[in-house]
């Protein structure tokens, strides 16, 4: 059996995702569980699913201090990238997605653009497949460890 992936997350979404599920839990307990109503069913398999979800994240976090800063790109980076054939750029974190961080986009290791890009050092071009099939090409323009980030962009 395969031991699932650790996954990296901040010391601030941990804390976050550990007030939702407690209040999610809290939640389901103090509502009647007799209601037939619907939406209220609808609204229960709902808190139910994110309860899991966010069980599951918290599962395999590994909590923790930002990465060095190496200019690799590794979970816990914010990165830059341009995309192929433009002079597009996105900045996102390679972390986990479902904990939330603010404004910042973030691709887990999982997804096709994640995977591609782990491991690039700035100026690496790399290439993924969409689930549509299609190829598109990125170069890592700057890979920075999450809270620095902030200070790089307001400097």
């Amino acid at each position: 059996m395969i031991a699932p992936q650790r996954i990296w997350m901040s010391p601030q979404a941990h804390e976050r995702l550990q007030h939702e599920l407690s209040t999610l839990r809290e939640l389901i307990s103090t509502e009647a569980a007799e209601d037939s109503d619907e939406n209220q069913v609808a609204i229960q398999r709902a808190r139910q699913a994110r309860i899991q979800q966010i069980h599951d994240l918290l599962l395999h976090a590994e909590v923790g201090e930002a990465p060095p800063n190496d200019g690799i790109a590794e979970p816990g980076m914010v990165l830059t990238v341009r995309w192929d054939g433009t002079e597009d750029t996105e900045t996102f974190l390679l972390g986990v997605r479902g904990a939330e961080y603010g404004e910042l986009e973030v691709y887990s290791v999982q997804s096709p653009l994640g995977s591609a890009i782990l491991g690039a050092r700035p100026g690496e071009h790399r290439e993924y497949q969409t689930p549509a099939g299609t190829r598109i090409g990125v170069t890592l323009l700057e890979a920075v460890p999450y809270g620095l980030h902030v200070r790089a962009t307001t400097a």
